[in-house]
């Protein structure tokens, strides 16, 4: 007897985590194993953040907080988005919850019907994929290429909107390319669906905080569409704050409302530690913090680092990211070649191979809806990323 649902049978595993597991799994074998396929950067939580957390046990904050987050975290999310984005969100158009992967899934399961159309320009992060399924939605893919950093252009997106267009997600910058859109790169899409009043738009800035090219954009900031825009962020990558399970939206109230109502079924509100810990985090000016420009300084060495060392290995294409922590290499060359019993047909037989001739995890990149490519994260020491790039040049050159 089966007992499990049909929409969880068809619910493809998380290809990033799985891979991670699989590396722990060999680590735990006694495998040398370097892991560049975890998106968590490998720094501390801020000092002012975690006492900030410390002062809340102290202070009895630990009883249910209110749905949607405390008011104080809300203003100071209302404050952050004017502050860094020019962005003016309301504490009530503001809902916090575990993490910005259930702020996107709420957003989803509020907005999308059964049938519902909603565009998804690849590579795009492994779970909009998912949770687009679980809802009902069908996902309409939208092809970029290396060659144009692997961005969705205004003709690309007008091709793909129909009347049954819902949403379109997108990240800038991204995971898993590490590419941003410009201010004019956003406007010309903001112009494209000004014309269709029935599409929201949904943008993750998760990564906004690692942003190697100056002042980040939002595409909220445009007048023409801004009123359909839902705006998602969160702690866990700028400030190093991945296991605190904090994430957030801006939206229109009655999507905030929507979102609300499903989160009090389902969750109720996120840790009220972590809510207290995030009021410090939202206070803290990017442009003035130590903890965050050393950081990004940090992703930019060994951004830069890992492009000249991957630009060694024959036959990859590689462009350069402006943003995140990730290289995402086309690799297919390498498709149709072989080495003891590998056989390399796809991303998924090259990321196994590494995973187990170089002891080397990456992702494959049709987890990303791009089967020509893997991902590489660069949230590791130089050392190791010298380590692991040797061992990925040493047994690419194996394959015949």
């Amino acid at each position: 007897m089966n007992y499990i649902s049909d929409r969880i049978m068809q619910m493809a595993e998380s290809e990033t985590l799985a891979m991670t597991q699989a590396a722990r799994e060999l680590k735990a074998q006694g495998k040398d194993v370097i892991s560049l396929s975890i998106g968590e950067p490998d720094f501390n939580t801020p000092e002012i953040v975690k006492e900030a957390a410390k002062k809340a046990i102290d202070d009895n904050f630990t009883h249910y907080p209110p749905v949607p987050g405390y008011a104080d975290l809300r203003e100071a999310i209302s404050l952050k988005f004017k502050r860094d984005n020019n962005l003016d969100y309301k504490p009530e158009q503001i809902i916090v919850s575990t993490g910005a992967k259930q702020s996107i899934y709420q957003l989803v399961m509020a907005t999308v019907n059964p049938g519902d159309e909603v565009i998804i320009p690849t590579p795009f992060w492994v779970s909009y994929k998912a949770i687009v399924q679980v809802a009902g939605g069908k996902c309409v893919y939208v092809q970029t290429k290396i060659e144009n950093d692997f961005k969705i252009t205004p003709q690309q997106l007008e091709a793909a909107i129909t009347p049954k267009t819902k949403l379109i997600m997108f990240s800038s910058p991204s995971n898993p390319t590490g590419m941003l859109y410009t201010k004019a790169e956003l406007k010309a899409l903001a112009d494209v669906l000004a014309k269709y009043e029935h599409i929201l738009v949904m943008a993750d800035e998760i990564y906004e905080h690692i942003n190697f090219v100056g002042k980040h954009e939002s595409i909220a900031q445009f007048e023409n569409i801004k009123d359909r825009v839902i705006t998602v962020n969160g702690v866990a990558k700028g400030f190093a704050m991945t296991g605190w399970r904090i994430g957030f939206i801006g939206a229109p109230t009655a999507i905030v409302k929507a979102c609300n109502k499903l989160q009090g079924q389902v969750t109720s509100a996120t840790c009220s530690i972590a809510q207290k810990a995030t009021v410090a985090a939202m206070l803290i000016n990017p442009a003035e913090s130590e903890d965050i420009i050393n950081m990004r300084n940090k992703f930019l060495q060994r951004r830069d680092l890992v492009y000249s060392l991957l630009q060694e290995i024959p036959d990859i294409k590689v462009c350069l990211p402006q943003g995140a922590f990730y290289f995402f290499p086309e690799v297919s060359a390498y498709y149709g070649t072989s080495y003891k019993d590998f056989k390399i047909n796809n991303s998924t037989d090259l990321s196994m191979y590494l995973l187990h001739e170089a002891n080397v995890a990456t992702v494959m990149g049709v987890a990303f809806g791009d089967d020509k490519c893997i991902r590489l994260s660069y949230a590791t020491s130089e050392d190791l990323l010298k380590e692991a790039i040797r061992r990925i040049k040493e047994a690419l050159a194996k394959l015949q």
